[in-house]
């Protein structure tokens, strides 16, 4: 039984088919549309989950036919949620009023006709019957039923949902509940949102450039956060003082009294990063692992299970959930790699595959089912050289013999190489198959990449993809994280000591400066957000890291994501040549094939991507 999973509507839209409980395929909107985050009906996304499926059933063409539909909330108990808001606010927030209403009157609330109107689009005339699942129960489901656990604890972490914003469930084989919840306007998600927005990121984006600042300041305003903006408990709940807020009424996150109370207005975007918005960083990043420990806490004792799944946009909190960890609160716990919204399509398809039909599960305790993350699309050789040929680019075939080898050499001298092939990443991390790799001994290349080819900030930190059987060798972590959602401190022995100074450094100095022996991966708190590379899952790209170790005696690579700033991660042979030649990466692998940027012929930009892509 074929059962199609649809997310839309707020940010991250994506759809997910499994058959039979198995995962097929699942993408986010934005791959397809070019359009970060984009929230509209995934129309691109369905049509290739539907013809993924039809492939996979030996169908040369075509889609095939859903048996069941399932949309990742109730837009119904949503809009009444929106409208009890409006309304307990009133006369104030009129404007935002008239911007959120004409949407939902125009496309929210009409999510069934919607997907009539896309599976037609792929023939499909007669639809089959459409479920609706709530928010948080997706994102439960995300989180569980895919882990290798048979039985688990299951927190949920994000904005808002219908009107809940954080859940505490238990899941026991194949069935799922949530027992206790967080209700809206009081949101460890929107908090974190709101210093997002007050330190001059984009809200919805730039959730995880707060982290990764985080490192550079000092908790000056964690006790100011604890005493002002919210009353804490020790099982993890809370309520805001809602003063300091505006996103009930207004079109910002933040007050004025919230302003006053951090020293003056929020950061404009782009503007210098001063030490106020490292402090506050820091601030909110310590109160959010806080919560996130008494959460978790409770659901041990709520549930008295070992093991912990978790989803949400909160989730992806690498740092929050690397302490986690190490709290040893639960023995182990595994993180849904597309955390946020895109990933309640997948647990709205599994929730009604389970808990709706009862059908029964199968976790062996050692790997989850998310096969790598690896369920985007894939491109064969035959239709990369046609492109490749139909464009008149230079390029070289390598055969799978010579692939790991001469890809592993150009890393070694410090080339930094562009990376597509295989099926691509579901989720917002690149795991290597649409990845920018190069060489972590590096100190000056997290600059290099920042600056000259991501075109962003040069404080962030780059991950490091380490052999998953290596990763003691490098890290304080004795266990698997492909996902990169896991941050684990470097070891000692391979750490340079600080020399005390660096607080007085600018950004740019600070973050040039070599902490250990691979300085490029080594973040200023000599963290890493790691992921491990398993030749179960990846053996292509574990194979590259393998060579690279040969080499260089490092099984370990720089890995961020295929794009520059504010540019979906590519998805086709043509869009990562594109984004190849607008930046000073020195090659491409485009599958079996190796293109050097100096053979190729002159570039003529068509647009300016610059404009294109908005800022995140």
């Amino acid at each position: 039984m074929k059962i199609l999973g649809i997310s839309a509507y707020y940010h991250d839209s994506a759809a997910c088919l499994i058959d039979g409980g198995k995962i097929v395929a699942a993408a986010q909107e934005e791959r397809f549309t070019r359009k970060k985050h984009d929230a509209a009906f995934p129309a691109h996304a369905v049509r290739y989950c539907l013809a993924e499926a039809a492939a996979r059933d030996g169908a040369a063409h075509g889609m095939a036919r859903p048996d069941a539909v399932v949309f990742y909330d109730k837009p119904v108990l949503k809009f009444h949620r929106i409208l009890e808001t409006y309304l307990s606010v009133a006369p104030r927030g009129i404007a935002s009023y008239l911007q959120a209403i004409p949407l939902w009157l125009r496309d929210k609330l009409w999510v069934v006709p919607n997907i009539q109107k896309s599976l037609a689009a792929c023939a499909i005339d007669e639809p089959p019957e459409v479920y609706f699942s709530e928010h948080h129960e997706a994102h439960a489901a995300s989180a569980f039923y895919p882990s290798p656990y048979r039985q688990a604890a299951v927190v949920t972490l994000d904005g808002v949902g219908e009107w809940a914003t954080a859940t505490i469930g238990v899941g026991e084989g194949n069935q799922l509940r949530l027992i206790e919840e967080i209700r809206f306007p009081h949101s460890l998600g929107l908090l974190y949102s709101a210093f997002t927005y007050f330190t001059g990121f984009r809200v919805n984006s730039g959730e995880y450039k707060l982290m990764g600042l985080a490192p550079y300041g000092e908790p000056v305003y964690k006790q100011r956060i604890l005493d002002h903006l919210l009353d804490l408990k020790a099982d993890g709940s809370f309520r805001l003082d809602m003063r300091y807020f505006d996103y009930l009424s207004g079109l910002v996150m933040t007050s004025e009294r919230f302003a006053e109370l951090f020293d003056g207005p929020p950061r404009r975007p782009e503007s210098p990063i001063t030490r106020r918005e490292m402090d506050l960083a820091r601030s909110i990043q310590e109160v959010t692992e806080e919560i996130v420990l008494r959460i978790a806490r409770h659901a041990r004792q709520l549930t008295g299970k070992r093991h912990l799944c978790l989803a949400g946009g909160v989730a992806l909190n690498c740092v929050a959930n690397g302490k986690l960890l190490r709290s040893g609160i639960f023995d182990d716990i595994w993180i849904q790699p597309a955390a946020g919204d895109a990933g309640g399509a997948l647990g709205a398809a599994l929730a009604l595959w389970h808990n709706g039909m009862d059908k029964p599960r199968q976790a062996d305790e050692r790997r989850d089912s998310m096969r790598g993350a690896y369920l985007g699309p894939e491109f064969s050789d035959a239709m990369i050289q046609h492109f490749l040929d139909q464009e008149g680019l230079a390029y070289t075939h390598l055969g799978e013999e010579r692939w790991a080898e001469e890809v592993a050499r150009l890393i070694d001298e410090q080339n930094v190489i562009g990376l597509c092939h295989g099926r691509m990443e579901f989720g917002p991390r690149a795991l290597g198959n649409r990845s920018i790799v190069g060489d972590p001994r590096s100190s000056k290349m997290q600059s290099l990449v920042n600056l000259k080819i991501k075109y962003r900030e040069s404080f962030r930190p780059f991950a490091p993809s380490c052999l998953e059987e290596r990763i003691g060798d490098f890290f304080n972590l004795d266990r698997p994280s492909p996902y990169m959602l896991l941050v684990a401190q470097v070891r000692p022995e391979r750490c340079t000591p600080p020399a005390g100074n660096e607080r007085d450094l600018g950004l740019h100095e600070w973050v040039n400066r070599p902490r250990s022996d691979v300085p490029a991966i080594t973040h200023v708190d000599y963290s890493a957000r790691i992921q491990s590379v398993s030749r179960e899952t990846n053996p292509r790209y574990h194979a590259l890291i393998e060579a690279f170790e040969r080499r260089t005696g490092y099984a370990i690579l720089i890995n961020t994501s295929f794009n520059v700033r504010g540019e979906p991660i590519v998805c086709t042979p043509e869009e990562a040549f594109r984004c190849f030649m607008r930046t000073e990466m020195d090659y491409l692998v485009l599958g079996s094939f190796l293109l050097k940027k100096t053979e190729q012929p002159n570039w003529q930009e068509t647009e300016n991507w610059q404009e294109t892509f908005k800022l995140d």
